[in-house]
């Protein structure tokens, strides 16, 4: 099933795609559930699935167009916290090849038994569908970085969803010190549309992701490529942020750069930023300059 949240009326509700394509309204319900938590904390109580709390649901809840859906889309869920995993991919190490010791680091994160792992975001620097990500102002070299994300819950797989890791490439590239810099900042970070559970996405490391970059009518950058050249298991990425790690509820991990524009593109204030995942969904952003 796919689970999205929609603001109608200042009034939040949580919405189920059933894999038959018919849209209900969860939260019309007795149990009225308003966040995708709420049924994952259920079936863990229980030891079912998020979709099978959802089923015992919708024969009390009324149905929605998905249109509707689309038309009211906000972030589909507030994550306690963000994590993002990097060098998942060849292409993130490959980027960097020439660049010296920085080139070194990345072929060490790709090739190493310990994965990167990193903070990422608060709910704060997070947006949600057709929001605006952001640019820094002190960077002259942005790119989006589509990113297969996780959702947890309690440190355990609930669902995926499609992330934008936003990228201050310059930043990053000057100083292996400055990739805090290069990576959080206000609206550095984007999720969405909806959250897909384990039933309808099947194997996360066997689907096709595409981008796009649009400016002016004019599409800037576009790629595709699948999960599958992943190197890490999406179970692996779990294991290393949970190790001796304060676990929040609710988290959502990032699983790595998948498609990077050439060094010739950079986004400016006004582009918009398309990604797609096979099963989930696709995520779309303005951007501006902060």
């Amino acid at each position: 099933m796919r689970y999205y949240r929609i603001e109608q009326n200042n009034s939040v509700s949580l919405i189920v795609e059933t894999n038959e394509s018919t849209t209900y309204n969860l939260t019309a319900t007795e149990q009225g559930p308003t966040s995708f938590m709420e049924p994952a904390s259920a079936a863990a109580l229980t030891n079912g699935t998020v979709d099978d709390v959802s089923r015992s649901l919708l024969d009390n809840a009324p149905t929605i167009e998905l249109t509707t859906v689309r038309e009211h889309l906000v972030r589909p869920f507030d994550p306690d916290e963000v994590w993002g995993a990097g060098v998942t991919y060849a292409i993130s190490q490959e980027s960097r090849e020439g660049e010296g010791g920085l080139a070194e680091s990345y072929v060490n994160a790709y090739e190493g038994e310990r994965p990167e792992v990193y903070f990422k975001a608060t709910p704060s620097r997070t947006v949600g569908p057709r929001e605006a990500v952001g640019i820094r102002g002190d960077s002259e070299w942005d790119v989006p970085e589509p990113e297969l994300t996780i959702v947890l819950y309690d440190g355990k797989i609930v669902g995926y969803t499609v992330g934008n890791d936003m990228c201050s490439r310059d930043i990053e590239r000057e100083n292996l010190l400055y990739l805090s810099q290069s990576k959080i900042y206000s609206k550095s970070c984007a999720i969405g549309p909806c959250i897909s559970t384990d039933e309808t996405v099947g194997d996360p490391l066997d689907v096709e992701m595409q981008m796009q970059i649009d400016r002016d009518g004019d599409i800037v950058f576009e790629d595709s490529t699948s999960t599958s050249e992943m190197v890490r298991t999406c179970e692996e990425l779990v294991d290393y942020f949970a190790r001796y790690n304060e676990v929040p509820k609710s988290t959502a991990l990032l699983t790595g750069t998948s498609i990077i524009p050439p060094d010739d593109v950079t986004l400016r204030a006004g582009d918009t930023v398309r990604i797609d995942i096979e099963k989930i969904g696709t995520l779309e952003n303005t951007v501006e300059q902060l």
